[in-house]
């Protein structure tokens, strides 16, 4: 019986890896000689580059100007001419100084220094995973860590999305020269729009800090920066593409002036993992994620690991902190049975808590109830 088990971190609770190893041992107590191969994946944020050093990158670790201004040590990921850039690493929630967040004036200007980082040794194909970040200032810090001047009143535009209100004028013509001869690969699940009501600010602001009053200045802030970038840079229109919201707005500056091209983070995980290939040598697949909701089934990474089982032929399981799915929508997106921990442990305080032990006994149940299924070739969704 060959597993393949391919999960996203439970946010807050474990990584992807962590996940893998407690559902192993789980299923080994069970069936000490199966045959388990654990992929780490990810949909673009954190988790992405150890997916990519799992495929045999190397860490590079630099310092960076971190959100609020203070340097960080950040890793990016590095094969021969590809690097794999985690924005969290950088400019994420994870990396505020004692977490407290900064929702006006947080940058992402060591998202760019990564990127120069990478292009420092020879990069010439970059994958910005994006996601867990803890700006909204449009990708405004990246482009100016790149070269890209932003001028308001006598000098420097100050770091943060409330400060792109009043910006004067924007200068492109400083940008690395590099970046014209790179690809650059946006990975990000996010298909929101830079601005409006399913923007950048309106709907991710909220979640770094910003109250009602902060969401209207930071989306002043955006309005103003993508009119300066269109008429003064002269950069195509580019607020209105999918993902240009991904990142508080990190996605609209790589799409607009890095040149970027969007992918689903599960794709590109899948190309630098060969994740399709290791899937069809299975004979069961399981997958998961934090939390299994609507929002999942907009192609979140279970759904991508679904969705490549089942072109496969192999049944796939998903384990989660909990579902809001009904058994229609996840019988609809592959999952032949969905396992949230939240049928051992109703608190969700306690289930996060104590995910390691209840992921133990879900690899139980998986070695005892789903198997057994699966090899009886009788299978029908569980809730």
């Amino acid at each position: 019986m060959r597993i393949l088990i391919a999960s996203d971190k439970f946010k807050g609770s474990a990584t992807g890896a962590e996940v893998a190893e407690a559902l192993a041992l789980g299923i080994r107590e069970i069936i000490p000689d199966a045959e388990i191969e654990a992929v780490p994946v990810a949909d673009g944020g954190e988790g992405t580059v150890d997916a990519a050093l799992a495929s045999g990158f190397e860490a590079v670790t630099v310092s960076v100007t971190g959100p609020t201004g203070e340097p960080v040590s950040a890793r990016f990921a590095l094969h021969g001419a590809d690097a794999v850039i985690e924005m969290a690493a950088a400019s994420g929630l994870d990396v505020l100084p004692g977490g407290v967040k900064a929702a006006l004036t947080a940058t992402s200007r060591g998202t760019g220094e990564l990127i120069a980082a990478a292009l420092d040794r020879g990069c010439t194909t970059i994958v910005l995973g994006v996601g867990g970040s803890a700006n909204t200032d449009g990708g405004a810090g990246m482009l100016q860590a790149l070269g890209v001047s932003l001028r308001a009143g006598d000098g420097d535009a100050p770091p943060g999305g409330a400060a792109l209100v009043a910006l004067d004028s924007i200068d492109v013509s400083g940008l690395d020269p590099r970046i014209a001869g790179a690809t650059i690969v946006l990975a990000s699940d996010v298909d929101n729009p830079l601005l409006g009501d399913r923007g950048a600010a309106a709907v991710f602001a909220p979640q770094k800090g910003a109250s009602a009053d902060d969401v209207a200045a930071l989306e002043a802030g955006l309005s103003r920066f993508a009119a300066l970038l269109e008429v003064q840079a002269g950069v195509r229109p580019s607020a209105e593409l999918p993902g240009a919201g991904a990142a508080g707005g990190v996605g609209y500056a790589a799409l607009a002036v890095l040149g970027a091209r969007r992918e689903p983070g599960i794709d590109v995980i899948q190309r630098l993992t060969g994740l399709g290939e290791r899937i069809a040598d299975a004979d069961l697949v399981i997958t998961g994620e934090g939390s299994l909701d609507d929002q999942s089934l907009g192609g979140k990474t279970p759904l991508g690991v679904a969705a490549a089982a089942r072109a496969a032929g192999v049944p796939v399981v998903a384990v989660c902190g909990r579902s809001t799915l009904t058994e229609a929508q996840a019988a609809g997106a592959g999952f032949l049975a969905v396992l949230p921990l939240s049928e051992l442990e109703p608190d969700p305080a306690a289930s996060m808590a104590n995910a390691t032990a209840l992921l133990l006994q879900v690899g139980r149940r998986i070695a005892t109830e789903i198997i057994p299924r699966s090899l009886a070739g009788s299978w029908s969704s569980m809730g």
